[in-house]
Parts: structure tokens; C-alpha cells; sequence
């Protein structure tokens, strides 16, 4: 039996999806970690280092403390200082990629295996659209592994769309690492995408669009607003802007202002009321001054966001910004802990606000995951927000729920 075990974003748990696929042609394979004394004859660890080292290791280390013996790939986002500590622990390990694992099994990835259903889980589909950036943020070590863009095809992304969906998927994520660039280098963009899985694609699901840097969304704005209207789509857009200064998008080699930004999630918020933003901030960055810091907490308060991935920054080996660190441009550390700490607060407060606005409404959710409080469930509704209701629901049950509460990560929901 063979554990393919996935980190970080959904474009890298799409990927270990595609990687169960191509093993599941010739063996048995698994995407939990198994109990002690399994049969297992092999781990792929899908990792993710976006954010440092320190998860990846951790899992790593669990893998080869409880089965020294058995085979060791490593995939995903391993740039080079994570490979030097890997083979520390485990000097038999082998790196390799989505690319290289079909010739370890003498195969190919052929049709049977790119139109497969194989996924960790039944409700919901992952479709990887793309893969690598048009972008060199100075930040970013994704982008040393991923390289440049590359799209696949339309035709190929209906497929599988169709094929998840009759498969019993109710969610379909189209993810990558910049979804917005999506077919820049195919003749063709993330909205013409998502009109064609719309009118090709029948049926009772939902697409999650993924992570898209503003300034290629500018591009197609009106056309992709104009999915947003179809109910299959969730009201739901997670856009990056990193910083509310202009001088620190500079320094983080960023193609957008952060006007580009405000305008944005001006549009998407008018035109869709009680629509789900979701943005991606770092705090500290190398050079960032209190005024920096402080448009940063304008921009939050302006935009209003329900859904903040707030960040310290770490500095990434090999990127531009590793070297800014090692500067007299390092934010202190403490500094940083206490700018990160008021933008919680500050942002946390918005999406209580956010949130309260739909106490009272009565909605359509869907059954996601057992909830994180004893005797809860959490579903999703039409604007991707997490919904606890009380009782024990199998995922993928669709249920009329009255919004009776609010907090700043959930919903909360009695059943009708």
C-alpha cells in the first residue's frame, strides 16, 4: 500500500490527487497517515514550504520515525535549503515530481489516469488549472519550484470538471498558484474558463475559484463579474494584495498598487451584497515603516474583508528578500508580533461585522466536516462561509438552515 500525503494549499492537495492517480494503476494507495505496523511500502510527502520548513520537516520526521524502512519520496514545493535538512533526517529519501513518477512504475500518465476520480474526498472535486506565476515577487519561493506559467487546456479542465461532477463532487475547486494568469499563455483567460465549465457542464455543484493576483483579474474584470451572477459559482474571491503601501508592493517586486486592490473588492462587494473577500497580508517586511504598516490597516478597514491570511514575515532562502532581511531594512521581531497582532484584532473585528449581517436570513448549506465544537457540523453556503450547526451530518447533505448568530470565522445556524 502506498500513503500519498498532501501540505499546504489546494493546488498542492490537487496535486497529490494526481499523484494517488498515477500509483492507483498498479497499487493499492491512501491518503491518510496510517497506524503503526501498516503494510506500507511506500510515502509520497506532497509538501508545502510556502511559510518555511517547519511543517514539512515535522511531517517528515513523523513519517520516518514510525516506518525508517520504507520508501521516501518527497514532492511539492521542496526548494533547495529543504532538501539539505531533509536528507539529515532521512538520507535515503527521494525527491521527485508529479512529472517523474509515472517513469517509476515504467508508465505513463495516459487518458485513464487525467480523466480519474481518485480524491481524498467525495464532495468535493480539485482541478488544478495551472501551474507556476507570470510574477517574481521578491518574497516567493513557490516560484523557484513552479517555474513560469503553464495552463491546461480548457478541454481537458471541462473533463474533468464533468467527470467530478458525475462523480458526486458538489464543489469543484479550480485551483493553481495564480489562478488569475489562468490561459495567459494559451490565448484564452480565467472568465472564457469558467463560462465554458457553465454551459458544458451540467448540474446540481459549486465552483471555488482560486487565488488570483489583482493585476491580471483587472484584465477580464467584467466578464469574470459576470459569472459571479450564476448561482454555481460561490460568491467567493480570495485576491492577494500582501500590503496597503504602495513603497512595500514596490519593494516586494508586486505588479499592483494597492488601489488596484480597493477598487477590486469595491466592485465585487457592490455588486454582490454579502459577498466573501478574501485577501493575503504580510506584516514586516524588510524596509516596512509604521506608516507602511499603518495604509496596511486603512486598506483592511476600507475593504472590509470577512476572510485575512495574515502573515509575519519569514525570509525564504534564495529569494530577493532573504537578502533584505540580512539588511539593516530586518523589521524587529517584537515589532513585528505586535503589527500582526493589531491587524488580527482589527481585521477580526470586520468579520464579526461582516457576519452579523446575515443573522436572521435563512439559506441553503451544504454539510462540509464535522465541526471543531463536540455535536457540531460545519457546511458552506452560497458565499463559501463556514456555517455551525448543531448535530452529526454526513458531508454533501444540503439543508435550509436560519442564521441565529455570528462570529468572526463562522456563521451560526439552527436546521428548519
Amino acid at each position: 500500500m502506498i500513503f500519498v500525503l498532501s501540505q499546504g494549499c489546494a493546488a498542492n492537495f490537487g496535486d497529490g490527487e494526481k499523484i494517488a492517480r498515477v500509483l492507483s494503476r498498479h497499487h493499492e494507495v491512501r491518503f491518510d497517515f496510517p497506524e503503526a505496523g501498516a503494510d506500507a511500502e511506500a510515502f509520497f510527502l506532497n509538501v508545502c514550504t510556502v511559510k518555511g520548513n517547519a511543517q514539512a520537516i515535522k511531517l517528515l520526521t513523523k513519517v520516518h520515525d514510525a516506518y525508517p524502512d520504507v520508501l521516501l519520496f518527497v514532492t511539492g514545493c521542496a526548494p533547495k535549503d529543504f532538501r539539505e535538512e531533509a536528507v539529515k533526517i532521512h538520507p535515503q529519501v527521494k525527491f521527485t515530481s508529479l512529472k517523474e513518477i509515472p517513469a517509476l512504475y515504467g508508465d505513463d500518465t495516459g487518458e485513464q489516469v487525467r480523466t480519474s476520480t481518485l480524491r481524498e474526498s467525495p464532495f468535493t472535486g480539485i482541478v488544478n488549472i495551472e501551474e507556476g506565476c507570470m510574477d517574481a515577487c521578491a518574497f516567493c519561493s513557490t516560484r523557484l519550484v513552479k517555474g513560469r506559467l503553464h495552463s491546461f487546456t480548457p478541454e481537458l479542465i471541462v473533463e474533468q470538471v464533468d467527470a467530478l461532477v458525475n462523480d458526486g463532487c458538489y464543489e469543484i475547486q479550480l485551483t493553481g498558484q495564480d489562478c488569475a494568469c489562468y490561459g495567459f499563455d494559451i490565448g484564452t483567460n480565467l472568465a472564457e474558463l469558467v463560462q465554458k465549465i457553465l454551459a458544458k457542464v451540467p448540474g446540481n455543484y459549486k465552483i471555488r475559484l482560486g487565488m488570483g493576483n489583482p493585476r491580471h483579474m483587472s484584465m477580464y474584470l467584467e466578464a469574470l463579474l459576470d459569472c459571479f451572477a450564476d448561482e454555481r459559482l460561490y460568491k467567493f474571491v480570495h485576491i492577494p494584495v500582501q500590503s496597503g503601501s504602495d513603497r512595500v508592493l514596490l519593494a516586494m517586486n508586486r505588479k499592483h498598487t494597492a488601489e488596484d486592490f480597493r477598487r477590486l473588492a469595491t466592485l465585487f462587494n457592490t455588486r454582490f451584497p454579502r459577498f466573501t473577500l478574501s485577501t493575503d497580508l504580510i506584516v514586516g517586511f524588510p524596509g516596512e515603516a509604521q506608516s507602511d504598516f499603518e495604509q496596511t490597516l486603512r486598506l483592511v478597514e476600507e475593504t472590509r474583508p470577512t476572510v485575512c491570511n495574515i502573515t509575519r514575515f519569514v525570509a525564504r532562502p534564495g529569494t530577493p528578500a532573504a537578502r533584505a532581511e540580512a539588511s539593516a531594512d530586518a523589521v524587529d521581531g517584537n515589532i513585528k508580533h505586535e503589527r500582526s497582532a493589531l491587524l488580527f484584532d482589527t481585521f477580526q473585528k470586520i468579520a464579526e461585522e461582516n457576519n452579523r449581517k446575515w443573522v436572521g436570513e435563512t439559506c441553503t448549506v451544504v454539510t462540509e466536516k464535522k465541526g471543531y465544537r463536540e455535536g457540531t457540523t460545519i457546511c458552506r453556503n452560497a458565499a463559501y462561509r463556514p456555517v455551525a450547526i448543531p448535530g452529526d451530518y454526513p458531508a454533501g447533505t444540503s439543508l435550509r438552515v436560519r442564521i441565529t448568530g455570528a462570529e468572526p470565522f463562522a456563521l451560526i445556524a439552527e436546521v428548519l
